[in-house]
């Protein structure tokens, strides 16, 4: 037994003694960076809480009592809904689908002003960028007329990507919580 805790150790010093030949650190090969590219984007999403085929749904809302301003609106405070929002190329429904924004959002203002918490990645379906998204997740303060997001990362051809988005909202309807939101999109990526 003794023999063998010996011979083990001396395995394992001799393993972690042994210097290693790597190719990945090379003093022949320099180190040349991507050219970062700026790419501007164009489109519209489809919120909709209501109707037979909402693309937001409600998931989950705090049990509280006397904190919302507006406890029974369409996004009192504590609500976290989930999304599948179409992307178009225009406002009016019937436009072309470019992809789809899908994540979560959930409403973080005790305030008379309704601000969002959102995470979403828009995923592109067509074109040169199908296969590709990009992520934002930033404050949405949805009563101000013009807003801005954080790009924090994307995928396939945004991989790396950074950035931001400027968003105004459309149209909507206060009743029932549905809007239409136009985004401007800058986005850095390799």
């Amino acid at each position: 037994m003794k023999g063998r805790l010996v011979l083990t150790w001396l395995l394992i010093v001799g393993v972690a003694a042994t210097s290693v030949k790597s190719d990945y650190y090379s003093d022949s090969v320099p180190h040349e960076p991507k050219r970062e590219k700026e790419t501007h984007l164009h489109f519209f999403i489809h919120d909709i809480i209501t109707g037979k085929n909402p693309t937001a749904l409600k998931v989950a809302q705090a049990n509280l009592t006397g904190i919302d301003t507006n406890p029974t609106g369409p996004t009192p405070f504590g609500s976290t809904f989930v999304v599948d929002d179409p992307l178009t190329t225009g406002p009016d429904p019937t436009s072309e689908v470019i992809g789809n924004a899908q994540g979560a959002y959930v409403s973080s203002s005790q305030g008379k002003h309704v601000v969002l918490v959102l995470y979403l990645d828009f995923g592109f379906t067509t074109g040169k960028f199908n296969g590709s998204s990009i992520s934002v997740f930033s404050r949405n303060p949805i009563t101000e007329p013009e807003r801005e997001l954080a790009v924090v990362g994307g995928r396939g051809k945004f991989r790396m990507a950074r950035g931001f988005a400027k968003l105004k909202t459309y149209s909507v309807n206060p009743t029932l919580g549905n809007a239409v939101v136009e985004y401007h999109v800058t986005v850095l990526h390799y």
